[in-house]
């Protein structure tokens, strides 16, 4: 296929394998894997070859290549800890359903207090800051 404008195939962060094409790009052509193996390419206007250090802020081959590999398994932890979250909040709105069925609150704030501190003495400060961030996204909906 030939194109004046930049054209872009590869697989995705979600596993979706295409092709964009648009204009205005900047001129430089890049090849890599993504986090998945799939191979990525980006033809550009110009034709010259970029070695990734755009990306990764590295200066040479070898530390792209532990960038890199480094940021796919952060990658991977991420969707690991998104799912997590997202069991999470799920558990937390079977607790929530039992509690209102009950006649309690939908909230135990002395729970909650616990939580806090567990993330504060595992993650210091910001700990406190990730735990509210949680508790917020579990208490569902009011």
């Amino acid at each position: 296929m030939t194109t004046t404008a930049a054209e872009k195939t590869g697989t995705d962060r979600t596993g979706t394998t295409g092709i964009t094409t648009g204009t205005g790009t900047t001129g430089r052509e890049k090849a890599g894997t993504d986090r998945t193996g799939s191979q990525k390419t980006v033809k550009e206007k110009t034709g010259t070859e970029n070695t990734g250090t755009e990306n990764t802020g590295a200066h040479t081959s070898e530390a792209v290549g532990v960038i890199t590999g480094a940021r796919e398994r952060i990658d991977a932890l991420d969707d690991r800890i998104i799912g997590l979250i997202q069991e999470r909040m799920a558990v937390s709105a079977v607790i929530q359903d039992a509690r209102i069925a009950s006649g309690g609150r939908r909230v135990n704030l002395s729970r909650e207090m616990e939580i806090l501190g567990r993330y504060r003495e595992a993650l210091g400060k910001p700990g406190t800051s990730l735990a509210m961030t949680l508790l917020e996204l579990c208490r569902g909906r009011v």
